[in-house]
């Protein structure tokens, strides 16, 4: 099975809700036995603030700083980010070209 960056950058950006009003910028498309492929590509502000899973970054695309509880983690195209459950993190400082795979497990 293949994923490819930019049909899935095709696809973005998803309908708005109450937390992601100007578009939701993830899209999950992978699930198997608990462990989940998502690709990220945030624009502007990223909402999010903690997952119940540990996570993997890896970052594709651009450049942005990871806070994790606080502190922060510059990051930048071939980087991998390690973020654990219920962890508060978002990125910051996002590129316009900005995006990451995140694996959940």
């Amino acid at each position: 099975m293949k994923f490819n960056i930019d049909d899935l950058l095709k696809a973005l950006p998803l309908p708005g809700n109450e937390k992601w009003k100007d578009g939701v910028w993830d899209i999950e498309p992978y699930e198997k036995d608990g462990v989940r492929l998502a690709f990220f590509a945030p624009r502007g502000t990223d909402y999010q603030t903690f997952h119940q899973e540990d996570e993997f970054y890896f970052i594709a695309r651009g450049s942005a700083v990871l806070l994790i509880d606080g502190e922060p983690h510059p990051c930048t195209a071939g980087d991998a980010l390690f973020v654990p459950a219920m962890a508060e993190h978002h990125f910051s400082d996002i590129s316009d070209d900005f995006a990451t795979w995140a694996v959940f497990f």
